[in-house]
């Protein structure tokens, strides 16, 4: 089995359509794809996607636009034959429509929007998307090895009490519940921080300010997540960031949350003491 998130019937010999913003992301999926045997294509984002990707695909199975040429994506996966689309890597919603000149269709999304997030606008070229005949997939696809597993994932037994690990993981979906974000820090049953719209690293670094022994970050998914264009990520980056705030544990939901480069992340957690657990 080629990923436990592709659809029932999907066709091996259609085109994927990799939709690249950055970081290691797309780097990992394209590599995934690849060795799948699974044709590629890459629809690259303009300062956006990395420049190494960019190079590795011949000019006839790529093309690069800016991130408001919505029109100009739809028209490459028309191009392309794409049988399926695959959004990997950060393109923040704002810069769709705010920086840029965003081409008609862009425009034409943004002005149907009541409410302008996110969600709506990702939902939205979603569906323009699928108008086509390509099916958006689940930015999980192909990367199966690299999601939180239950379980202590670092080895060894885990530094939070159990009582301490059910009150994080409640706030922390209470927390996605109303939308306000996908995380928290907490200490022995007190909530030190909730993530919002700054963002995972600064919400570990205002929590860094307090007392840190015993603290616990959980990563954890909205009740209705979109899996085809929000999939929550923890790397080498957020393990960074926990390490400069002297956090010692993190708890991730298990099968949702994606460990970018899950073989590095588990290495230099170990070597930092991080203690790394699925929920």
């Amino acid at each position: 089995m080629l990923s436990a998130f592709l659809p029932p019937h999907f066709a091996a010999t259609k085109p994927v359509a990799l939709i690249a913003g950055r970081g290691d992301y797309p780097l990992l999926t394209a590599a995934a794809i690849r060795r799948a045997g699974v044709p590629l294509r890459l629809v690259a984002m303009d300062d956006e996607t990395s420049p190494d990707l960019i190079a590795s695909f011949p000019a006839p199975e790529r093309v690069t636009l800016n991130v408001g040429q919505v029109g100009k994506m739809l028209a490459a996966l028309k191009n392309f034959g794409a049988g399926y689309a695959l959004m990997a890597g950060q393109v923040k919603p704002k810069k769709l429509f705010h920086g840029l000149t965003p081409d008609l269709k862009a425009a034409q999304i943004l002005f149907s929007l009541k409410r302008r997030n996110a969600e709506t606008i990702f939902g939205a070229i979603a569906a323009e998307i699928e108008q086509l005949g390509v099916t958006l997939l689940d930015a999980r696809a192909f990367l199966d090895d690299h999601l939180a597993t239950a379980g202590s994932m670092t080895g060894g037994k885990f530094p939070i009490e159990q009582e301490y690990l059910d009150h994080g993981i409640h706030l922390a979906r209470e927390v996605a519940r109303l939308d306000i974000g996908q995380g928290c820090v907490v200490r022995k049953g007190t909530a030190l921080a909730v993530e919002a719209f700054e963002g995972t690293d600064e919400m570990l670094r205002r929590a860094g300010q307090f007392k840190t022994d015993e603290t616990l970050f959980v990563k954890t998914v909205k009740t209705q997540q979109d899996f085809r264009f929000d999939v929550p990520v923890f790397g080498l980056r957020t393990l960074q960031t926990m390490h400069e705030a002297k956090l010692g544990a993190a708890a991730l939901e298990a099968g949702k949350v994606l460990v970018l480069d899950r073989p590095a992340v588990l290495r230099q957690a170990k070597a930092w003491d991080i203690a790394l657990h699925g929920f």
